[in-house]
């Protein structure tokens, strides 16, 4: 019974250490990340012609997503936004245009309206606090990205892209059965590729 407990607090510390190199890596920003960010997610080949993809509304110091969204749309990508549900429940995702009506959800956040259709998103962009090589993400606690990726993978087999700065960035991140691993990891320098074998 010890080893959940472990894994529980190992987050907690580490989530301390990684919220503050977000905000420092935040903090240098030269106004080009997001460009960069964007160029990464256009790149022949990594996002299929015609695929749902799921962003986020950016908060605090996480890496803003929004030029890679609107680019995506551009290119004919139907676009969605995550709407929170509820404690211990998936996200909800719901098509987003720029210019959009939006509403403030729980923890502030931006989300779409309740008109906008559900959808079931081909690829996920991921916010997180830090990452490893080995494709696991640390997230705020909440579960909702886990449980959200476990419904949709029993359904199809949507690509799971955590986005961040590279200053996020750990050896390697706590984990257990429930944390589920990502495909990709695109920072403001590189796109990461995650191998199939896993830690």
């Amino acid at each position: 019974m010890g080893l959940p407990h472990d894994i529980d607090e190992a987050k907690r510390t580490l989530r301390k250490a990684a919220a503050a190199s977000r905000d420092s890596a935040a903090a240098r920003d030269d106004g080009q990340a997001g460009r960069r960010l964007a160029e990464f997610l256009l790149r022949p080949g990594l996002i299929a012609k015609g695929a749902v993809v799921s962003g986020f509304w950016p908060i605090g110091s996480e890496i803003d997503v929004m030029a890679g969204l609107r680019a995506l749309a551009a290119r004919g990508h139907p676009v969605a936004l995550p709407v929170v549900m509820g404690m211990k429940r998936p996200l909800l995702f719901r098509l987003w245009r720029d210019g959009d009506g939006m509403s403030e959800g729980r923890y502030g956040i931006r989300e779409p309206l309740e008109r906008a259709a559900a959808v079931d998103p081909d690829v996920l962009l991921v916010p997180l606090l830090a990452f490893d090589r080995a494709g696991f993400r640390l997230g705020y606690g909440g579960g909702f990205y886990d449980r959200s990726l476990a419904g949709l993978r029993e359904r199809a087999r949507p690509v799971a892209i955590g986005v961040a700065w590279a200053a996020q960035e750990v050896a390697t991140v706590p984990h257990d059965r429930l944390d589920q691993p990502l495909d990709w990891i695109i920072t403001d320098r590189e796109a990461i590729k995650i191998e199939e074998a896993r830690v």
